[in-house]
């Protein structure tokens, strides 16, 4: 089953969570009922929500600082804001990347997760403006040292996304900063 469909976490952002510095700020964009939002404030992350949805994010101000706006027609809500992690899942719209890199704090992460072209083939979106084109969000995410990349199709039920993790990382060091392919509970 498709995790949206089930209040769970998408396996991706599972996957990738241990990439965000313990008790870090995470932004959730375009959040919904707040799947992510309850999983990483679960996980002692200080976790902020946006959607447009005042209901749906309601329930959600117990365990986040959550903030109704039209990001799509308005101004970006958050100024300059910097947080330890965006995540992003089943949501496009391409005005709003220059905001979202700008959010991501030195050190902090990159998590996206959406459908791509050949969606139309197999359900919604179908619509070209809320399908991302090969490697488009490897090109979106410029500037950041990708961590992680697919891009393909995906059954149960059958869609097809590109999703990524990516690191925003400081400034030239000694060494190269390893960012772990493994999560803790996994090694």
């Amino acid at each position: 089953m498709h995790a949206a469909g089930t209040g769970l976490p998408s396996p991706w952002i599972e996957r990738w969570a241990h990439l965000i510095p313990a008790g870090g700020r995470v932004l959730d964009v375009a959040c919904g009922s707040g799947r992510h939002v309850r999983w990483l404030a679960a996980r002692g992350w200080q976790v902020t929500g946006i959607d447009r949805d005042a209901a749906a994010v309601e329930p959600l101000r117990a365990v986040a600082d959550i903030h109704v706006a039209d990001i799509e027609g308005g101004p970006w809500p958050l100024g300059d804001a910097r947080f330890d992690a965006v995540v992003v899942t089943n949501y496009l719209w391409r005005a709003l990347f220059p905001a979202l890199l700008d959010s991501i704090a030195v050190g902090g992460v990159l998590l996206y997760e959406t459908f791509a072209a050949g969606n139309e083939t197999v359900g919604k979106p179908s619509r070209p403006d809320f399908l991302l084109q090969p490697g488009e969000l490897l090109q979106r995410a410029q500037g950041l040292r990708v961590v992680a990349y697919e891009d393909g199709f995906l059954d149960a039920p059958p869609r097809f996304v590109q999703r990524l993790a990516a690191v925003r990382e400081p400034p030239a060091a000694d060494a190269p900063p390893r960012h772990s392919l493994v999560p803790p509970a996994a090694r």
